[in-house]
């Protein structure tokens, strides 16, 4: 279990240095100032060796540093501005001019243009805007905006196979991420390893049932919201699912805007807690 722990928490970082720098391998020694071998190497020496660094003259705080400096905390507003948009863009900054890099096809590439400019250009700082297409990557995927009033990670939990893999996709093209397990076990071992915001279960399955998978998850990880969603139950199971911590007890077949709704205000209660 420690081993696949540590298996997701390499991963994550891996996908985080890749989306930051290209660079895949998160202890590739060129991320850092300074790579020390701890495993032979004492608290005592490791803090002399890092406060020589610190005094180097390349750490001082010339002129070149602190304009670096200024790049990278204008860089990190406009990130922030961008992303509070639900924008995912690349953002480079060099003495106050900017340049945005999509790397995804764009549909509306001068309506994108003008957003993101208005956007940037409102900030502290910058002296220009250029954007830039460059579909290196992903060539296939066309670029669409964040709808940061939905979940991102939703896990969906049914053995009825055509239904949950339909539900899948008509969830992901309301730009929410919709995973797939078809029963209780499955689900349950995804968790202890993922880090899904909503789960989607219903109640009849074999082995390990949904009011099971319920019941284990909002003890085990409170902070998932689960809605039921169900053919087969009754207002006996909608009380008992409810009384065990579910965000709500739904009947099949549902209409998708009434569930999408359903999905958006348990993820309001996720931000607001």
């Amino acid at each position: 279990d420690a081993c696949e722990v540590i298996i997701h928490q390499d991963n994550c970082c891996s996908a985080w240095t890749d989306s930051l720098f290209s660079i895949k391998d998160y202890k590739d020694p060129a991320l850092y100032d300074m790579v020390l071998p701890m495993e032979k190497t004492d608290p005592a020496t490791a803090s002399v060796r890092v406060e020589e660094n610190l005094h180097q003259k390349g750490n001082c705080q010339t002129r070149d540093v602190k304009l670096l400096e200024n790049d990278f905390l204008l860089t990190a507003r406009i990130e922030v501005a961008l992303t509070n948009a639900g924008h995912n863009v690349r953002v480079c900054v060099d003495n106050g001019q900017v340049v945005l890099t999509i790397n995804k096809q764009v549909l509306m590439l001068s309506r994108l243009q003008e957003e993101l400019t208005g956007i940037v250009g409102k900030i502290s700082g910058v002296e220009s805007v250029e954007t830039i297409v460059r579909q290196e990557n992903q060539p296939s995927y066309v670029y669409r905006k964040t709808n940061l009033d939905m979940p991102s990670k939703v896990l969906l939990v049914d053995d009825e196979k055509e239904f949950v893999q339909t539900l899948s996709e008509r969830l992901q093209m309301r730009d929410m991420g919709a995973a797939v397990v078809y029963d209780g076990k499955s689900a349950l071992e995804l968790v202890r390893h993922d880090d899904p915001e909503v789960m989607i279960i219903d109640l009849k399955m074999p082995g390990i049932n949904g009011m099971e998978v319920l019941q284990e998850v909002k003890q085990t990880r409170p902070e998932i919201e689960v809605i039921v969603l169900t053919g087969h139950g009754s207002e006996q199971d909608k009380k008992k699912c409810m009384s065990l911590g579910a965000f709500a007890y739904m009947q099949k077949p549902v209409d998708i805007n009434q569930l999408s709704e359903m999905l958006k205000k348990a993820h309001e209660k996720i931000k607001t807690r």
